[in-house]
C-alpha cells in the first residue's frame, strides 16, 4: 500500500517521459523569447513592473477568453472551487503566479542590461538548488523525488555549464548587482511549478491551473504598480506600437500550460532542467541571429549550451516517476 492507499502503481513509459521531456524544452526557447519580448518592452516604458503588467495583463485577457469558451475550462473552474471547499487545494498552492510575476518583472527590469544569455545563467543557478529542495520535500504532484547521483550531478552540470556559457560578462560592474534579481526569480519557479501541477491535478484542466496562475500574477503586480505609480509616477516611456512586443502574455501562457500538464510525469528538478536547456539554447540562437548591445556570443557560450542538454539526459536516466505519473491519481497533498 502506498501513502495514498493505493495498491499498485503503474510506471512511466518511456515514451511518455521523453515526449513530456521534449514539450518543457521547446517550452525553454520559448521563455528565452518571452526574455528577449520583455526586456525591450521594459526598455521601451523604462520601467519593468509596467512592462510585466502588460505582459501579464495580456495573457490574463487571452486566458478570461479561453477558459470560459472551453469545455474543460468550465469543468476545471467548478472542480478547482469544489478541491478549495473540501480541503484537498490548499489556498497557499493557488500562489505560483505570484513567482511567475516576479520573473517577468526582472525580464523587464534586467535584460536589456544583463542580455538573455546572462539573464538565463542567473535563473538557472537558483532553479537548479531550489527544485532539488522541491522534489524531495515531495511539493509537486510528482511525489517525494529522492535526491540521487545522477539527479544532483545534472544538476550541478547545469550550472556549470550556463557559468561556462557566459562567465566571460561576471566581470563586468553591473552584472552581479542585477543578477541577483534572476537569481532569486529562478528559486520561485520551482516552487511555482510544483503548486501550478497541483492545481492542474485537482482542476484536471491545464487552461485553468494557467488562468489561476496569471490571475493571481496580475493582481500583485497591479498592486505592486500602484505602489511604484505613488511614489514614482507614471514611467517614463510609452506603449510601443509594434504588436510583437505584447506577445510576451501569450508566450507565458504556453509556457505555464506545458509546466503545469507535464511536471507530474517529470518531476520538478527535470521539468526544471529541460526548460532550462531549452532557454540556454533558445538565449544562444537570439545573442547569435539577433545579438544586440547586451549579446556577447562566444565558442564558450555555445559549448555551456550543449552541456546544458548533457545535464538533461543525465537527471532524465537517473529520475524516477513519482505517484501522480498516471492520470486520475488523486494521491496525498502536502499540508
Amino acid at each position: 500500500m502506498t501513502a495514498a492507499g493505493t495498491t499498485a502503481r503503474p510506471s512511466l513509459s518511456a515514451g511518455r517521459r521523453a515526449g513530456a521531456v521534449g514539450l518543457a524544452t521547446i517550452a525553454g526557447v520559448a521563455v528565452a523569447v518571452q526574455s528577449r519580448i520583455n526586456g525591450e518592452l521594459g526598455g521601451r516604458l523604462g520601467d519593468g513592473i509596467a512592462a510585466a503588467v502588460v505582459s501579464f495583463g495580456v495573457g490574463l485577457v487571452l486566458l478570461l477568453v479561453l477558459v470560459p469558451a472551453t469545455r474543460s475550462g468550465r469543468r476545471g473552474l467548478a472542480a478547482l472551487r469544489g478541491g478549495l471547499a473540501e480541503g484537498t487545494l490548499r489556498p497557499w498552492q493557488c500562489l505560483g503566479g505570484v513567482c511567475g510575476a516576479f520573473l517577468v518583472f526582472t525580464q523587464g527590469a534586467t535584460v536589456g542590461t544583463l542580455g538573455v544569455a546572462v539573464f538565463t545563467v542567473a535563473v538557472v543557478a537558483g532553479q537548479s538548488g531550489s527544485s532539488l529542495l522541491v522534489d524531495r520535500a515531495g511539493f509537486g504532484p510528482s511525489g517525494r523525488q529522492p535526491v540521487t547521483l545522477p539527479r544532483l550531478a545534472g544538476a550541478v552540470l547545469t550550472v556549470a555549464a550556463v557559468l561556462l556559457a557566459v562567465g566571460g560578462r561576471f566581470g563586468e560592474p553591473t552584472t552581479l548587482g542585477l543578477a541577483v534579481l534572476p537569481l532569486l526569480a529562478g528559486v520561485g519557479v520551482a516552487w511555482q511549478q510544483a503548486v501550478n501541477g497541483w492545481v492542474r491535478v485537482t482542476a484536471d484542466s491545464t487552461l485553468t491551473a494557467t488562468l489561476v496562475n496569471f490571475a493571481v500574477g496580475t493582481t500583485a503586480l497591479l498592486a505592486a504598480f500602484a505602489v511604484e505609480l505613488a511614489v514614482r509616477g507614471r514611467p517614463p516611456g510609452e506603449l510601443p506600437t509594434e504588436p510583437w512586443l505584447y506577445l510576451g502574455g501569450p508566450i507565458g501562457v504556453t509556457f505555464i500550460a506545458v509546466a503545469a500538464a507535464v511536471v507530474r510525469f517529470t518531476g520538478v528538478l527535470l521539468l526544471g532542467l529541460a526548460t532550462i536547456a531549452g532557454q540556454v539554447t533558445g538565449a544562444v540562437l537570439l545573442d547569435v541571429l539577433l545579438p544586440t548591445a547586451a549579446s556577447h556570443p562566444d565558442a564558450a557560450t555555445l559549448v555551456g549550451a550543449v552541456l546544458t542538454l548533457v545535464a538533461v539526459a543525465v537527471a532524465a536516466l537517473g529520475g524516477r516517476v513519482g505517484p501522480l505519473a498516471w492520470p486520475g491519481y488523486r494521491g496525498r497533498n502536502p499540508s
